[in-house]
């Protein structure tokens, strides 16, 4: 059979940047066994699949290469992106996903696509494992735990940018990935107010390029520490993407650009 696929490159608004996901849109679920196959056949940090019900909710669910992700944000915004595009009087998408239940997605005044997300506020940890000071070449000042990460917090965005890591160490945090940030000071990030790498061996991938769902921890981080709800971010990777968040209580809303870079078709077999 053949399949439509997109790939979308989000947080961004410059092909190129941002992080890429690819989008498949079907009727029925496809075996796990063949979404992960076309995810590692993809080779992007995520694949997401989407099946619409009779209600008008889309259910999704997010594969990187060798594993399905619990809650993708880039591949969640990729996949409003498409959406719209093929439904355009469609102002708000309702997607559905096992572990982060109803989110609700809008396409703002301003051309952005806004995402609805829990708040995962990290925890500060108590005892930081061996494997992630052996894993970071720049001892953290600050560790936050939550449910996806570590929360490296850093005092420059020199350390940010320049702190190299040993990637079977970190592989031994499993479940666990890795977020190093700090506040954004320096005149080079005066549009920001923090910023951060994402790094996720644990999970089977290097450097992600951009990690919305990071931020809906990193953003009520860094608004308790800020004193602000209303935050603008940057992650610091190669291809580097913007997020602008909002923490709300119990939700932290996400917005962020996003560009076509392919529309094709994949045949398999099921």
């Amino acid at each position: 059979m053949q399949l439509e696929i997109n790939v979308i490159d989000a947080f961004t608004d410059t092909v190129f940047k941002g992080n890429s996901a690819a989008v498949i849109i079907t009727e029925s679920w496809l075996s796990e066994k063949l979404m992960q196959s076309i995810a590692f056949e993809n080779n992007l940090s995520e694949t997401a699949f989407i099946v619409a019900d009779d209600k008008g909710t889309y259910h999704i669910r997010w594969f990187s290469p060798f594993t399905e992700i619990d809650f993708c944000g880039h591949a969640t915004l990729a996949s409003a992106f498409v959406l719209f595009k093929k439904n355009p009087t469609l102002t708000s998408i309702k997607f559905s996903a096992k572990a982060v239940g109803v989110l609700t997605v809008e396409q703002t005044d301003d051309g952005k696509i806004q995402m609805d997300f829990p708040n995962t506020k990290p925890e500060e940890a108590t005892d930081i494992p061996d494997s992630l000071l052996a894993g970071l070449s720049i001892a953290p000042i600050e560790v936050y735990k939550n449910a996806q990460a570590y929360f490296v917090i850093y005092d420059s965005e020199s350390d940010v940018l320049s702190v190299e890591r040993d990637n079977d160490a970190l592989k031994q945090l499993a479940p666990h990935d890795v977020v190093v940030t700090c506040q954004a000071k320096s005149a080079d990030y005066k549009d920001y107010d923090f910023i951060s790498r994402y790094f996720w061996p644990a999970n089977g991938g290097d450097e992600d390029p951009v990690t919305g769902s990071a931020h809906t921890g990193l953003a009520p981080l860094w608004a308790q520490r800020l004193g602000k709800n209303t935050l603008v971010a940057y992650q610091a990777s190669k291809r580097g993407g913007v997020l602008n968040c909002v923490v709300a209580r119990d939700r932290v809303l996400i917005a962020g650009h996003a560009v076509h870079y392919l529309t094709g078709f994949i045949t398999v077999e099921e």
